[in-house]
């Protein structure tokens, strides 16, 4: 079923949509960038010329130029008594891509594969005879995964158990879910803004009312405002990355950590520790895992990050009682983690003090180079330098990221606008740029930067026909 999009919603994703352009190409461009980012779908219904122009205190006349604009360069499909949908030239409607088309592709933050990925994979190949007997359906993990996730915790000073693991396909369905298993029709859930687009997608697909607290990239987490948020509204769920957070880079203090522990289970919000990010430490060194405070914190992890994305192996850590819920749930989501992809996770986990080690040494290299080609090139822009993570969260001073990522589009350079990581158009002077890439890659990349910033403002700048997610 097609996404109808209301006018007040539509209000809200565009944010501060007005530019120098004439008004209806101003807010064609920045429909055209919601549906890149992400924000709106391919396949989606806008709502009517008359709705949108009174969301908007906008004169019909205006929209409809919007609208028609949107039509001419594709992205467009009105039928008379039918309204309009959105649709990306060149794809079939709904379709997505992960894929950008462009030579530089900076929307993803992660990083090349791990060297001994290949050995790995043949470690768990030449294994796999010894569980052909097996029947493939695996809902928990295999026991010597399980374990050997137990003793990761156990290792940063977190006792677990292996009946406290249940192995996933990625941190993202683990998310889903834990989301599904702790969320009832009208609750709340609380975020940080920002935070990682996907998680709220997955909140926003069960129609959860989403509130949110800062994390400012001068002073951290905004702790006090979640625990006013956590008082008032009472939510059964708050998500949070205390490890090198994406898009900041930030972590979160050892005593900002007890404090929301404890404020959590006091009001009886449990919280969702996102731990994807938290081995690609620089310089920081180790911290303890938030879990450490609460026993009923759910912990969410991955090797996605650390050894390579193709591989689908995630975790939740929980109580034993949690996971008995989330089991229950599981049925209805997908019916096991593949067998291969454990094994090869399992002789990964031999290796990842290895891994960790150089993963930090190219996430340094790339770190300090995308640092100092930024200071040379644009002097202007304001940036902190995060001590692990995957990217650098910019900003642009008066600059809008989403019209900088629509003109670095027509010069092959695919950006993520701030807006795609907060709520109701926020962040629209931030820019996440990933340092995980090739030198190379990043030169060329900012050097684009560099020469668009000086245009964008001006004339809006003509997406090519075939562009894509």
């Amino acid at each position: 079923m097609n996404t109808f999009v209301t006018g007040h919603r539509l209000a809200r994703e565009l944010g501060e949509w007005r530019g120098n352009a004439p008004a209806y190409q101003s807010l064609a461009e920045r429909i055209r960038v919601l549906l890149l980012d992400g924000r709106l779908s391919s396949g989606a219904r806008m709502p009517a010329e008359r709705e949108l122009s009174q969301a908007l205190d906008l004169s019909r006349t205006t929209v409809a130029a919007a609208y028609s604009k949107l039509r001419e360069d594709g992205f467009l499909e009105s039928v008379r008594g039918s309204g309009s949908t959105l649709c990306l030239p060149g794809m079939e409607r709904g379709e997505h891509s992960l894929h950008s088309g462009l030579p530089f592709d900076f929307t993803k933050a992660t990083a090349p594969a791990y060297p001994g990925l290949q050995c790995a994979y043949a470690s768990a190949l030449a294994e796999l005879p010894n569980y052909l007997s097996h029947d493939g359906f695996d809902m928990v993990g295999l026991p010597d995964l399980r374990e050997a996730i137990a003793q990761h915790f156990a290792d940063r000073g977190l006792p677990t158990s292996a009946d406290q693991i249940m192995v996933t396909i990625g941190a993202q369905h683990g998310l889903n879910l834990v989301a599904r298993t702790l969320y009832s029709p009208g609750e709340r859930i609380l975020v940080e803004q920002p935070t990682y687009p996907h998680a709220l997608d997955t909140f926003t697909s069960l129609g959860a009312r989403i509130l949110a607290f800062p994390v400012r990239a001068e002073s951290g987490w905004d702790v006090q405002q979640a625990l006013l948020q956590i008082r008032r509204a009472a939510p059964s769920m708050a998500y949070l990355m205390p490890d090198f957070h994406n898009p900041t880079g930030l972590s979160m203090s050892i005593a900002e950590r007890e404090f929301l522990a404890a404020a959590a289970d006091r009001e009886g919000t449990i919280l969702v520790v996102d731990e994807t990010t938290a081995l690609l430490d620089i310089n920081r060194g180790p911290l303890p895992p938030m879990a450490s405070f609460s026993p009923n914190i759910i912990t969410l992890g991955s090797l996605g990050k650390l050894a390579w994305g193709g591989l689908r192996i995630g975790w939740i850590r929980s109580s034993r009682e949690m996971q008995a819920r989330i089991l229950r749930n599981r049925p209805a989501v997908d019916l096991g983690t593949p067998i291969v992809e454990q094994l090869a996770a399992l002789a990964l986990f031999k290796d990842l003090p290895s891994m960790a080690a150089s993963r930090s040494r190219e996430l340094r290299r790339g770190r300090d180079t995308l640092v100092q080609l930024l200071q040379e090139l644009l002097p202007q822009w304001s940036l902190n330098i995060p001590n692990g993570g995957l990217s650098l969260w910019i900003n642009t001073e008066t600059m809008s990221s989403s019209a900088l990522a629509l003109a670095a589009r027509s010069q092959g350079l695919a950006l993520v606008s701030g807006p795609r990581f907060g709520l109701d158009g926020a962040f629209e002077r931030y820019l996440r740029l990933p340092f995980c890439y090739e030198s190379t890659q990043l030169r060329h990349g900012v050097a684009i930067l560099s020469d668009i910033a000086g245009h964008v403002g001006s004339e809006p700048l003509r997406l090519p026909q075939q562009a894509v997610i």
